[in-house]
């Protein structure tokens, strides 16, 4: 669906007023809390902890063993610690092994909810619940953090196995070959291959620190000191990752020829980039499209790819520009969603990869744009 298409901002206002009421008696702790309030009294956004953090097991005799039809993945197609994990159940076409759940791109007055709006799920249908802190709160009545996705559920123990998406995303790398079509286990993607183990991590840590996290960080910063202090290393950074891209042995993926953990974990942020944190999270400084030639390239290629080598356009198919678009406009209190930049993103250039796999839908959105 297009952003032409989505709801307007007046009928997505008087949607979340008619959100209906948690359907199971909620804790009567402080849980009404200004789930908006993002920064600190120091103007400081600081990302709160995964509280969920057991694993998912290929061992039959671990606490949680990979089983087919066991475990629930719960996302909305805004959130990019969620859609990382959506790629990766895509790229290893773990759709019929896991069952996915969507809530709503908006956070509501109650946190995430379910409306069926722009293809999402109307209610949870595991449950019958109408806002994802009723899932927490099922696993343990006793919670009062965040209500984060994305969230990994057992349908058998009838709790939340791991909210950690660094986690989950290495579960569903191995943990669930078995279950695989034949075809797919003999080409098994190596997402975090043992001899790039050292630079893999050390290049999460600051991405994560600086640009994953360092959107947020300005986004929400309440002061123009804490907006200072994040703005300039997240622009340090993605010059970083810009001459990272030009070393030998480092196209056309961060590590080479194959993708890898860090190009699924910096995807999530960078595709976002343009069409909201450069606006909505007053990331201004430059924009990937006109300012990081070869970023913007690695990000095209990733996003067109409908080969093999992404299981017929994971990163693509999981990319909801509508979503996401809205879904930050109502997080940062807007009136409006911003119409640019168009178009959500530019073609690939494919003349340099002969041979290079592009969705037909290329050509079909930007005409002149040659399909290999």
């Amino acid at each position: 669906m297009s952003l032409d298409s989505a709801p307007s901002v007046t009928s997505i206002v008087e949607s979340t007023t008619r959100i209906m009421a948690d359907k199971q008696p909620e804790p009567t702790k402080a849980d009404d809390r200004d789930i908006y309030k993002q920064a600190g009294s120091d103007g400081e956004f600081r990302r709160q902890n995964a509280q969920f953090r057991s694993h998912v097991s290929a061992d039959p005799h671990s606490e949680f063993p990979a089983e087919k039809d066991r475990y629930v993945l719960y996302i909305n197609y805004g959130c990019p610690w969620a859609h990382r994990t959506n790629i990766v159940l895509h790229l290893k076409g773990l759709e019929s092994v896991i069952q996915l759940v969507l809530l709503d791109y908006e956070l509501g007055p109650k946190g995430w909810f379910f409306s069926g709006r722009l293809g999402t799920d109307k209610v949870d249908p595991l449950y019958g619940f109408t806002h994802l802190r009723q899932l927490y709160w099922k696993a343990d009545p006793g919670y009062d953090k965040r209500f984060t996705v994305p969230v990994l559920w057992d349908k058998k123990q009838e709790t939340i196995v791991s909210n950690e998406s660094s986690e989950i995303i290495r579960m569903l790398y191995t943990e669930f070959d078995e279950f695989l079509p034949k075809e797919k286990k003999e080409v098994v993607m190596k997402m975090f291959p043992e001899n790039l183990h050292k630079e893999i991590e050390a290049m999460n840590e600051w991405v994560y620190d600086t640009v994953n996290n360092g959107v947020y960080k300005t986004g929400f910063a309440a002061t123009q000191e804490a907006y200072d202090q994040h703005l300039y290393p997240l622009f340090e950074s993605l010059a970083k990752l810009e001459t990272h891209l030009g070393e030998p042995g480092h196209t056309p993926y961060l590590f080479g020829a194959h993708i890898t953990e860090p190009d699924i974990r910096l995807y999530t942020t960078l595709i976002r980039f343009d069409v909201a944190y450069h606006t909505m999270f007053r990331c201004n400084l430059k924009m990937i499209r006109h300012d990081f030639p070869r970023l913007h390239e690695w990000l095209r290629r990733l996003y067109w790819d409908s080969s093999d080598k992404t299981n017929g356009g994971a990163f693509k198919n999981t990319t909801k520009f509508d979503h996401i678009k809205i879904g930050y406009a109502t997080a940062m209190k807007s009136a409006a969603v911003p119409g640019g930049p168009d178009p959500n993103i530019l073609p690939p250039e494919t003349e340099k990869y002969p041979g290079f796999s592009v969705s037909p839908e290329a050509g079909k959105h930007y005409p002149g744009f040659s399909v290999l």
